[in-house]
């Protein structure tokens, strides 16, 4: 047994919900104005269905909602008779059909455009027909299209035979069909209340530092994760909020790489942040909420070992830019530039090893040469060196540092100048000279001169 019900023009669409989930917790939404639900079981609290209907209105109209109500052995005559028809309506389960012969076929473009008309998903499979009513800026409606075959009533539309109905529309032509026989296209697919991940804590008195706090983190660390391990949800960004004695707020969000919901890693990441960027005053209240997101699931492979878990990862790094700062750890990343050596500071977020398919061999290339190739070992931080220079040219290089060696330049390729930012002054601009020598040792250095100075420096070695 199911319900239907249909608000007044202007009704919050929170409160009819609020109406509708006093019944029974299986709802589906239908539009801004329009609530089904599972009534199934209700007999044995309000007694027959009639008297769940005018509960249903009553209910309704202590909060201020008028509404219409509608009970029928399907969702679909539900739907249809709530709209014809104001007050209260009761159809008998088994004579929907019946009942629906004498409405009138607009009743059709109430189904128009709606969601649920088009149960079809991605990755599954629907036994019902896929159908939607087309726009009629663009073409005919089947309800104009019906009327135009001398049809005025639904159950004049139900008595045509499926085959020819088929075979002139196509399957939409069967499904809207079944609607005008009361039929349900597709279940009822439960709307779920909007829950809140959040835990707040009032302190009998204010506390300051942060070994206190971590003790009052940890109360409300606990029954958060608890809440999201049971609907299989993980913190996706996490959010603490600091009330203050000075009435202030200190809020911080942080932002986490991966789905977790361990009540430990969440406190530390939170203890961290608040390490680098503490309250000015003592705190007499703390909330705790996180922004839910799908649970992971993670499948580790036998030939492989497995990376260190998100919330190593991310306690890790959280210590790490407490330690040395923010923007001071993580991934490099390559900019957009030709300053040598120029990068940018990523959060490290590795990505997990794709599985590779065993029963699928790579090719493997028989007596195949690898393929040359050069690479610059750059060194962090340049090495300075003298350079004697004739005709313009670098002829012997030495280097005063231990491990490095010099002598004499065999093969010198370059200059090759380069500039830049010089619009920006004071913002990281160069403007230099560049040249690979081969030194009689055997190895061969990048070196380079600030045209603006004498000195000489190495960048690195090439290989």
């Amino acid at each position: 047994m199911f319900g239907a019900l249909y608000a007044a023009e202007g009704t919050d669409r929170g409160l009819l919900e609020a109406v509708a989930r006093e019944f029974s917790p299986r709802i589906e939404v239908c539009g801004p104005r329009e609530i089904t639900l599972d009534l199934s079981g209700l007999e044995r609290l309000f007694g027959e269905a009639r008297a769940i209907a005018h509960e249903l209105r009553r209910t309704a109209a202590d909060r201020g909602v008028q509404v219409r109500v509608a009970i029928a052995g399907t969702r679909t005559a539900a739907r249809l008779f709530v709209h014809h028809r104001a007050g209260v309506t009761v159809i008998e389960q088994g004579a929907e059909a019946e009942m629906l012969a004498g409405l009138p076929l607009s009743l059709l473009d109430v189904f128009a455009g709606s969601a649920s008309m088009n149960p079809v998903r991605r990755g599954t499979r629907s036994t019902t027909p896929n159908f939607q009513l087309p726009t009629p800026k663009t073409e005919q409606t089947p309800t104009e299209t019906l009327r135009r075959w001398g049809l005025r009533t639904l159950g004049e539309f139900a008595a045509l035979p499926s085959d020819e109905v088929a075979a002139r529309m196509g399957n939409a032509g069967v499904g809207w069909q079944r609607v005008a026989r009361g039929e349900d296209y597709q279940p009822l697919v439960p709307a779920l209340p909007e829950e809140r991940f959040e835990q707040t804590l009032e302190l009998e008195w204010p506390i300051e530092g942060l070994e206190p706090l971590s003790f009052v983190l940890g109360r409300l660390m606990e029954p958060l994760s608890a809440h999201l391990e049971r609907r299989d949800r993980g913190a996706a960004v996490l959010h603490v909020r600091l009330h203050l004695i000075t009435r202030t707020i200190h809020e911080r969000s942080l932002q986490l790489p991966a789905p977790m919901r361990d009540a430990r890693a969440l406190r530390t990441l939170a203890l961290l942040d608040l390490e680098s960027h503490p309250p000015d005053a003592a705190i007499d209240r703390v909330t705790v909420a996180v922004d839910p997101t799908p649970g992971r699931v993670v499948q580790f492979s036998l030939l492989t070992r497995p990376l260190p878990s998100p919330e190593q990862l991310s306690t890790l790094n959280a210590r790490l830019a407490a330690l040395m700062g923010e923007g001071r750890c993580g991934s490099p990343e390559l900019v957009d530039s030709w300053q040598p050596g120029a990068f940018a500071m990523r959060s490290f977020a590795p990505r997990d090893h794709e599985p590779r398919d065993s029963a699928t061999p790579r090719p493997v290339a028989v007596n195949a040469a690898p393929n040359p190739t050069v690479a610059l070992r750059r060194f962090r931080v340049p090495i300075p060196a003298r350079v004697r220079v004739e005709d313009g040219r670098p002829v012997r290089v030495w280097i005063d540092r231990r491990g490095f060696g010099g002598g004499r330049v065999e093969v010198a390729a370059g200059p090759w100048r380069t500039s830049g930012s010089w619009w920006e002054k004071g913002s990281g601009e160069w403007d230099r000279d560049e040249w690979d020598v081969a030194l009689a040792d055997g190895v061969t250095y990048r070196v380079f001169r600030e045209r603006v100075g004498e000195g000489w420096l190495i960048e690195g070695t090439v290989d």
